[in-house]
């Protein structure tokens, strides 16, 4: 059996005709350094019409330049059966509808069901040999779509394309209340806790942060948005919801200030001035109730295929959980009509 990926292969055009080899896996492959150090020690890792060659040399027009990865394991992650919602595969990336309440990766002390342990057993239920890259990463509560590369090549690729912003990740959630304006940018700098470190929050002191929503349904007391990411940072659209006033639904970390600020029967006895009712806590609550995690989808994303520079979008439909959740708003809102 080939011990290497299928080459990936570029043929020198007119104009390139005299550069160096280097300059053409660099520039026009767009080889990282890092991997480019790793092809050169591989025996067919670097080739030049079928011959293996040093990067120092000239090319011709017609010549055809080959990169060979080896084949890789991620023996480190416990194959393990899962049901995976694969919604596209070829030879280069896997992409999955990631369920609600699955850990991407094993971390200390969660070392099985997680999407990795699936992913590793289904590829060798198929005979494959790949390792395990998620592109990036979904809070274990959060449902939707989830990028995989089957090489560095690939993934280096992606992750340069994350960088630079031009991915599209589009996001669906239910949260408390109504934005205003009802569409609008929250650029809102975000950095950890310095009470609690295992959360974030917004600060002038954090990072460059810009989450773009738009209302796409209105209810009594909660609304339906759709947000796009133009920063990735750890929880950030719970993070800026929350600094708007309209937290997601069901989110346990990054809940409505109700519940700090009083609780039932307190609410009504303290000094409260806040110009909401006292009803507030217990409808707050009501909504929370309605679902086991906070209700964040990521619905759609779009990127420039690494091999062959289309333009994909995947998409994933609104989970179960939240279809229900969206079928109730929608029936208290005709009762109330």
């Amino acid at each position: 059996m080939d011990s290497y990926y299928p080459p990936i292969k570029y043929v020198i055009s007119g104009h390139e005709e005299g550069m160096l080899l280097k300059t053409i896996l660099q520039q026009r492959m767009g080889v990282s350094r890092k991997l480019l150090s790793r092809l050169k020690l591989t025996e067919k890792g670097i080739m030049l019409n079928g011959e293996r060659v040093y990067i120092s040399v000239k090319v011709k027009t017609g010549d055809v330049v080959e990169i060979r990865m080896e084949q890789e394991r991620s023996d480190d992650i416990l194959p393990q059966p899962m049901d995976l919602d694969i919604i596209y595969e070829d030879e280069f990336i896997l992409v999955l509808n990631k369920p609600a309440g699955v850990i991407v990766h094993p971390t200390h002390g969660h070392y099985t069901d997680t999407l990795a342990n699936g992913v590793v057993h289904y590829w060798l239920q198929k005979g494959w040999n790949y390792r395990f890259r998620a592109v990036h990463r979904l809070d274990q509560e959060t449902s939707g779509v989830l990028v995989i590369a089957k090489n560095p090549y690939v993934h280096q690729h992606i992750s340069e394309q994350m960088i630079a912003g031009t991915v599209d990740k589009r996001y669906v959630a239910f949260v408390h209340g109504r934005p205003e304006p009802a569409d609008g940018d929250i650029d809102g700098p975000i950095d950890r806790d310095p009470l609690e470190p295992h959360r974030r929050i917004v600060t002038p002191s954090g990072y460059p942060s810009l989450t773009r929503y738009k209302l796409v349904a209105a209810y009594r007391d909660a609304s339906l948005v759709e947000l796009k990411l133009e920063t990735g940072r750890t929880h950030q659209i719970r993070v800026h919801m929350l600094s708007i006033g309209c937290p997601l639904i069901g989110d346990p970390m990054y809940r409505h200030p109700v519940y700090s600020r009083v609780s039932g029967a307190e609410w009504a006895s303290s000094a409260n001035t806040d110009p909401l009712p006292p009803v507030l806590y217990e409808k707050v609550a009501r909504l929370d109730e309605r679902i086991g995690r906070q209700a964040l989808h990521a619905s759609s994303l779009t990127l420039v295929h690494p091999m062959d520079g289309r333009t994909v979008q995947f998409r994933a439909p609104l989970p179960d959980d939240m279809n229900r959740l969206k079928a109730w708003l929608q029936e208290a809102e005709r009762a109330r009509s």
